[in-house]
């Protein structure tokens, strides 16, 4: 961390809102938040609450235990008009429908927008070109490793977009270094396996992974085995989860080596010895501590399960391999992908350095990105498509209203169904406010 970049005694307090939706998204943004509250910003999370979400007191508890505040997206989007930096930790096509939606605000009230920031909550596995899509409007996109940016690069040269606003900060999750792993002869004491909601989904397939894993503790009585959920029963998260280990595993013995546990990963990472998983980020974090680490591949290889993008690392094995303590040593390609020298600033601090940085400048990489043609093509086809959906909205409410009426002149006394219909004449006579008010709002600038 520069000292330049530090909040001044005395300097006015800046301030900056955290947009996540659910608990991975939380997770990341609170990196951030950290991060950002160091330099001397006030920040504030929020869950908007018109949109699909899940954010739980358990999982508040385990990332710190910081409140969020519920807000409508309409009143999400006039609040960031007043703070000086939003992070939008929310999946890419929320991203890129709060861009457009703030580029017509800014529009109409000329109001500075904030600094805004955009990143992936994990590893790539699946729609990179679209996400980077979805993303390529805001002020910052954080980028998680080289290959990466070498992606968005070529999209962005191919559709002429400017690139100003990609930083390589590698996955904040990560605290920007790489730590050697042990030899592979050294002692393994403690094996977590991370699960994940949807990697597999078959229940034959989960099932049989965790049956592995029990085989494996019956095979190591010596080592404590834990199977971490992504999250306890009841609980949501963005990918939903349909068969719970904890209801696949009810009933089924298992040595007493064998556990299930819900303490985050960050925290139990300094004991760990060995990770195992089909294709969790938690990987990375395992192989930036240290800590050696395996990518299950008795269920294949492949898109699905989001470990083909692991082929390079040199991590991929059986539990076969596992159980006989075969395993690999990450190549040092791969390693050079995910961690890079950043003369010890972390990814998130990298990030709160450069919002910093454009929150005292009045062009930033958002604004060029909004005079692209790219740009102009997608938020007109994005105001088309809102349009239609008011319209069939309101054709939905006038459908629903005839249909209450139908039934009123059955149901009702003639006399109430007469001050109904005077009423409804009555509003039909007087001046089309709405229309009105349309005359009388300002154009929003092209």
């Amino acid at each position: 961390m520069t000292d330049d970049l530090t909040a001044p005694p005395g300097a006015a307090t800046r301030t900056a809102i955290l947009v996540a939706a659910y608990d991975s998204q939380l997770k990341w943004a609170g990196t951030i938040r950290r991060a950002l509250e160091s330099r001397g910003f006030a920040c504030e999370v929020i869950v908007p609450s018109d949109i699909r979400h899940a954010v739980s007191d358990g999982q508040l508890a385990d990332f710190g235990g910081s409140s969020v505040r519920y807000l409508p997206w309409g009143d999400l989007i006039r609040e960031s008009l007043s703070v000086d930096a939003v992070v939008l930790s929310i999946q890419g096509p929320l991203v890129s429908r709060f861009c457009h939606d703030l580029y017509d605000t800014v529009a109409v009230t000329g109001t500075r927008p904030p600094v805004t920031i955009s990143g992936w909550v994990g590893v790539i596995i699946e729609k990179i070109t679209a996400g980077y899509l979805e993303r390529y409007t805001t002020d910052i996109v954080a980028v998680n490793s080289r290959s990466d940016l070498e992606t968005f690069e070529t999209v962005a040269r191919s559709l002429r977009l400017p690139t100003e606003n990609l930083l390589l900060s590698g996955l904040s999750l990560l605290d920007g270094g790489h730590r050697v792993a042990p030899p592979a002869a050294a002692p393994i004491k403690h094996v977590m396996f991370a699960d994940q909601p949807t990697v597999p989904k078959k229940r034959e397939d989960r099932l049989y992974l965790y049956e592995q894993l029990i085989a494996y503790a019956r095979a190591h009585p010596d080592r404590t085995v834990v199977l971490k959920p992504r999250h306890r029963i009841g609980e949501d998260t963005f990918h939903r989860m349909r068969f719970h280990p904890e209801i696949l595993l009810d009933g089924i013995a298992h040595p007493a080596n064998f556990s299930i546990d819900y303490t985050p990963i960050s925290e139990i990472l300094p004991e760990l010895d060995l990770m195992l998983t089909v294709s969790s980020t938690a990987a990375l974090e395992a192989v930036g501590a240290g800590v050696r680490t395996a990518f299950i591949a008795d269920l294949d290889v492949r898109e699905q399960l989001g470990n083909h993008i692991f082929l390079d690392s040199g991590l991929l094995r059986t539990f076969a391999q596992v159980q006989n303590d075969d395993l690999g040593i990450p190549t040092q390609r791969w390693i050079d992908d995910y961690f890079f020298e950043t003369g010890g600033v972390t990814p998130a601090e990298q990030i709160a350095d450069r919002a910093v940085e454009l929150a005292g400048i009045p062009d930033r990489p958002a604004s060029s990105a909004w005079q692209t043609d790219l740009f102009a093509s997608q938020h007109q086809l994005f105001k088309y498509r809102r349009d239609a959906e008011r319209g069939a909205n309101q054709a939905g409410l006038g459908d629903r209203a005839a249909a209450v009426r139908s039934v009123a002149r059955w149901v009702l006394p003639y006399g109430v169904q007469l001050q109904l219909r005077r009423a409804r004449a009555r509003r039909r006579s007087e001046p089309d406010l709405t229309a009105l008010a349309k005359v009388a709002t300002p154009t929003p600038l092209p």
